[in-house]
């Protein structure tokens, strides 16, 4: 059945002599339609199983209408008394809009043809978890046509999320078999977990382990994504590149490590053979234009060239870079944006923690009926800190992580806050973030020069990161010219998180707030967290302490019980304690 509906971007014929249309639409269904003289003008859209797509989206339409809208949970909205916000009236559709330079007019046709984007994302076979926000819907909108594209969005917007769930619309309509995707060591898993979220019938394979195995990997992932680090493509760039057939998506995450046009990260990610070409950048330009041009030379070789002025590179990328800001998309943003980054442990921080926890665990059943809560404890506290930083190198994936976030911020002008629970933490990240001109703001720094830290990190340009402990900065601050909150490690009670977030996150800032938590995978932090998640529901506070030291957690009504406490690690239960 064929079906005809309006829609703003018309396609017009007039009088044409006979011709003949063919139409490849879902596939494999290709439409053939014959098309005699007009003495009208037709105006309209032509899509396949139109009247089943308008059953389904009316059987949509009706579940939302009685269920109310769904808020995405990727960027959680944090609203104080947990109402849903309905959306916005007289919302566009999110129409998919061919590039400039496409010229052929059947490629041109079948864009057109196209029904909006949110039609796509409710046919029966595709899933989402959440509903996008409508930029979000725009942003892959714009990546669905492009070979050739920048997604330059401000950090904590979604970007990988918009990349996701457009590979995933890609392969659904057989346009995509097989993607590489080049990040940053510390954002593998975040990657991972966001196909897993957005595309969970997307097969990925991480290029990982020694050179036999990465060879391997290389020469045999003939399907799905395929993710690897910077590092990685460059120690085995002769394999990346000898890759056959091409890729049909290249997508580099943090497109500014190729920056260096000349540089050996730039030539062996702009070797590998592909059909398709994203980049995805908060910073597409952090000191001059020419950082951009060497973007470029992944994204559409030829089309910047050195010492170009900026007028005519603006006119060169218009169509290829799409960015916002959250000044840009203010109206569509909920007032807090509550990320989650997954970071594995270095080698030496993965040993050192396998070493501490195997240690601790023997010495906790060591003690028998004498164990308690307390011994519990200690042992969580010491995992905790080998999570931040490991004893002996030094070394730490949550700081590579950090640091990367904290450039795009000074970038970008803003200002950002990271909570540590430890003094010697926020010790450590001042002496590796000397270039940020970091201030320290805890227990140890002297009541009367307080005031003096936060009038420098409010009015210096050049401070733009400040860095607290949860008991010092979780009252009696306001900190909202801040627009980035980091929480390097965890607390212990959600409320005093949510009480040093709020430092930043209130009446009076000047836009949305956006929150970034750490958390190690595949170590006491995840599982803490499990538990944590599971139980936030039901009870407002996990834990209580003391306001400035970590104390002793008690169980009770509103608390972990003695048994949860107790499973964080493989212990033989005392019968008191």
């Amino acid at each position: 059945m064929l079906t005809i509906q309006p829609f703003d971007e018309s396609l017009s014929i007039t009088r044409p002599s006979s011709f003949q249309i063919d139409c490849r639409l879902a596939n494999p269904e290709v439409i053939g339609m014959r098309i005699e003289p007009l003495a009208a003008r037709l105006k309209g859209q032509l899509f396949a199983e139109g009247a089943d797509i308008a059953r389904q989206l009316a059987m949509r339409d009706a579940e939302a209408a009685r269920l109310g809208p769904k808020q995405p949970r990727s960027l959680t909205q944090s609203m104080g008394d947990g109402r849903r916000t309905p959306s916005r009236p007289g919302t566009q559709s999110a129409r998919i809009q061919p590039p400039r330079d496409v010229v052929k007019w059947s490629d041109r046709l079948g864009y057109l043809l196209q029904p909006p984007l949110e039609n796509l994302l409710a046919a029966r076979s595709l899933d989402f978890p959440f509903t996008p926000f409508p930029y979000q819907l725009d942003g892959i909108a714009y990546l669905y046509p492009r070979h050739e594209a920048v997604l330059a969005d401000e950090m904590g917007l979604g970007k990988t999320m918009q990349a996701v769930v457009t590979l995933r619309l890609l392969a659904h309509q057989g346009l995509m078999r097989r993607t590489l995707l080049v990040c940053p060591k510390p954002l593998v898993s975040n990657w991972r977990r966001e196909f897993a979220q957005w595309a969970p019938e997307m097969p990925v394979t991480v290029i990982e382990g020694n050179s036999e195995e990465r060879r391997w990997l290389w020469k045999n992932a003939k399907s799905g994504v395929l993710i690897a680090n910077y590092e990685l493509v460059v120690r085995d760039r002769q394999l990346a590149a000898a890759v056959n057939p091409s890729y049909d998506v290249m997508v580099i995450d943090e497109s500014q490590r190729i920056k260096n046009r000349n540089g050996a990260t730039n030539h062996a990610i702009c070797s590998i053979p592909r059909a398709r070409s994203w980049a995805l950048t908060g910073t597409p330009i952090e000191n001059s234009v020419e950082d951009l041009v060497g973007i470029f030379e992944f994204v559409s070789p030829g089309r910047l060239r050195p010492q170009m002025k900026v007028p005519s590179v603006r006119a060169a990328v218009s169509d290829h870079v799409l960015r916002r800001t959250k000044d840009n998309v203010l109206t569509e943003l909920p007032p807090k944006l509550v990320r989650d980054a997954d970071v594995a442990l270095s080698p030496e921080q993965y040993e050192a923690y396998r070493a501490a926890e195997d240690d601790g665990v023997v010495a906790l059943n060591d003690l028998g009926a004498q164990l308690t809560i307390q011994h519990v404890f200690e042992l969580v506290l010491r995992l905790k800190q080998i999570c931040n930083f490991d004893p002996v190198t030094g070394a730490s994936t949550k700081f590579d992580r950090l640091e990367a976030d904290l450039e795009e911020c000074a970038a970008s002008g803003r200002k950002a806050i990271v909570f540590s629970q430890w003094v010697n933490t926020i010790e450590k990240l001042t002496a590796k973030l000397g270039r940020f001109s970091p201030l320290e703001y805890h227990g140890k720094v002297p009541s009367k020069k307080r005031d003096g830290i936060i009038e420098q990190f409010r009015d210096d340009p050049n401070s733009s990161v400040l860095l607290m402990s949860y008991g010092a900065g979780s009252v009696g601050l306001n900190l909202q010219f801040s627009q980035y909150v980091f929480l390097f490690d965890r607390w212990w009670n959600p409320a005093v998180e949510d009480q040093a977030i709020n430092r930043a996150h209130r009446i009076g800032a000047a836009g949305p707030v956006t929150v970034t938590r750490f958390l190690a995978t595949g170590t006491i932090e995840e599982r803490i967290n499990v538990v944590l998640e599971e139980k936030r529901e039901l009870f407002a506070q996990v834990f209580n302490d003391d306001a400035d030291q970590p104390s002793e957690p008690r169980s009770g009504r509103n608390g972990l019980s003695r048994e949860e406490i107790f499973g964080l690690f493989p212990l033989n239960f005392p019968n008191a304690a």
